[in-house]
């Protein structure tokens, strides 16, 4: 019984640890892949780098955007931050 009363703090204290910073990241990381798994042509995309592109065609590794009516790129799943939720945003031409 001692034996236990002295790993009781431990316990506590990783019971905490989990449930206000692994479980919370386990779940941005669910949201995350689920958004990118769900990326159509047209929806409007955020880079890592803070880039504003449309997509264009989701593939399996690799994601082709387009950045304006002429450039059009891959990028890597993982460099996609975010999706834009607002639909009147537009690609502007520079």
């Amino acid at each position: 019984m001692e034996g236990l009363g002295s790993f009781l703090p431990l316990i506590v204290l990783f019971a905490i640890f989990y449930f206000l910073i692994i479980r919370p990241q386990q779940k941005q990381q669910k949201e995350h892949k689920a958004m990118l798994d769900n990326l159509a042509k047209g929806d409007k995309v955020v880079t890592s780098g803070g880039i504003l592109c449309e997509v264009i065609k989701p593939e399996e590794d690799f994601i082709k955007v387009k950045l304006n009516d002429d450039v059009i790129v891959k990028i890597a799943r993982e460099f996609i931050a975010r999706k834009e939720e607002k639909q009147n945003l537009k690609l502007e031409k520079s």
